[in-house]
């Protein structure tokens, strides 16, 4: 009965570390984007489970930090924020940098926002980002993934 119970505790132990670790908020590498003189510090999603986890799990995040999310191809892009804790503006964006279209999303929802047009990259940044800074649709982005 003894080798059960510390075979229960053990599994009990590991579920929890796991469960744990599936809600922490991913930290993954970064890069420097600009929007104008605006500066961005981006962690960048490439990977099918990267994309899928985003921002979620995520009380806070710095002003002028984000997520850039890479896709293989440009198709469209819709994203939800389910198991994502802050208010989020994303921007589709075409392979030059060129935003498509911005939506603001709620935290927490099933509603789906999508690119109005084929895009390879969505940038998410804290709601309102780009408004407050007079970013729109047809404006243009700098950084390494934009360059030809």
């Amino acid at each position: 009965m003894t080798l059960l119970r510390t075979l229960a505790c053990l599994l009990a132990t590991s579920w929890a570390i796991s469960s744990a670790q599936a809600q922490a908020p991913q930290d993954l590498p970064t890069i420097k984007l600009g929007a104008g003189i605006y500066n961005i510090r981006a962690q960048v999603a490439q990977t099918d489970e990267q994309r899928m986890t985003g921002l979620m799990h995520r009380p806070a995040m710095p002003n002028n930090d984000g997520m850039l999310f890479v896709f293989n191809e440009a198709t469209q892009q819709c994203f939800w924020m389910k198991n994502t804790l802050l208010p989020l503006s994303a921007a589709f964006i075409a392979d030059d940098g060129t935003v498509i279209n911005i939506e603001d999303m709620k935290p927490q929802t099933l509603d789906s926002h999508c690119s109005k047009k084929p895009v390879r990259f969505v940038l998410e940044m804290n709601v309102g980002w780009f408004a407050k800074r007079g970013i729109k649709p047809g404006a243009r982005l700098t950084g390494e993934p934009f360059k030809p």
